[in-house]
């Protein structure tokens, strides 16, 4: 079954963690010093929040699904439709381990679909360098946008 998933860049998480929580009348899944999200049943969302872009305000959407076959049913739609896709298997970000793929809608929204295969204990492990000028690293979890058109590689989270 699919779930929706939304990721918000905050500038205050604690803050945020405070008004998310009362929206939806529970506390954060997962709470770390720069991360939480939410696994929310009604409606079904997966919806995250972090710290760590230099941008607030939406970072990406996308669906997390519960097995392969539904993540390669979805990707398969993408490639019939010829969209271009960065494919990213055994992706360690926002403290989960997943098979995912990336694509960018026509506004230039960043949407990731991925199974989570189990937790990491740090958060961006396939982020970009540090020594990358904060302009060129991709927002908390999004590929950079001229990446999609390029060859797989592994600069991703969430």
């Amino acid at each position: 079954m699919k779930r929706f998933h939304a990721h918000i860049a905050v500038d205050d998480l604690e803050a945020n963690i405070r008004f998310y929580s009362a929206v939806f009348g529970v506390p954060p899944t997962v709470a770390k010093p720069d991360y939480a999200k939410w696994m929310i049943e009604d409606p079904r969302i997966n919806f995250a929040i972090s710290n760590r872009s230099a941008k607030t305000g939406l970072d990406h959407l996308g669906f997390q699904v519960d097995s392969d076959e539904e993540l390669n049913e979805l990707r398969q739609k993408v490639a019939n439709a010829e969209i271009a896709a960065l494919d990213q298997p055994l992706s360690e970000c926002c403290y989960a381990r997943s098979d995912k793929y990336w694509i960018t809608d026509p506004q230039g929204i960043a949407w990731e679909t991925y199974h989570t295969l189990g937790a990491v204990e740090i958060y961006g492990m396939d982020m970009p360098k540090a020594a990358e000028p904060v302009a060129e690293r991709a927002a908390c979890c999004t590929p950079r946008s001229n990446s999609i058109n390029a060859s797989p590689k592994r600069a991703s989270c969430c």
